[in-house]
């Protein structure tokens, strides 16, 4: 992923992930993401059960491919992360995101 892509795309998460949360749930979710090569995964987090510590749960990974285009996977129980077929690889990432926030048929955000 080229710098301005992934400036483009901190950009679009960073808002992403700052409105995602209903002001008075943010005490108790939080939502982030992180990059790494050409991939973007989006990552919940909430308090473990009578722990302090914070537990992240990958929603979803999105990957840049050769063709510029963005596809969108889920992981597995056993952190394998696989390749959504009935959602089209599409260049608008934004196009992909919106797809993973409108929960993709009970899919994502359990």
């Amino acid at each position: 992923m080229d710098d301005f892509t992934k400036k483009r795309i901190m950009k679009i998460m960073d808002s992403y992930t700052q409105n995602k949360v209903p002001v008075h749930l943010k005490n108790q979710i939080k939502v982030s993401y992180k990059i790494r090569g050409k991939n973007v995964t989006l990552i919940e987090e909430r308090q473990g059960y009578k722990s302090d510590i914070w537990v992240q749960m990958p929603v979803a990974q999105f990957r840049i491919d050769e063709k510029s285009k963005w596809k969108v996977y889920w992981q597995d129980s056993k952190n394998k992360w696989h390749f959504i077929d009935d959602i089209e690889p599409n260049e608008d990432f934004e196009t992909q995101l919106k797809i993973v926030d409108e929960g993709h048929n009970g899919m994502f955000w359990g």
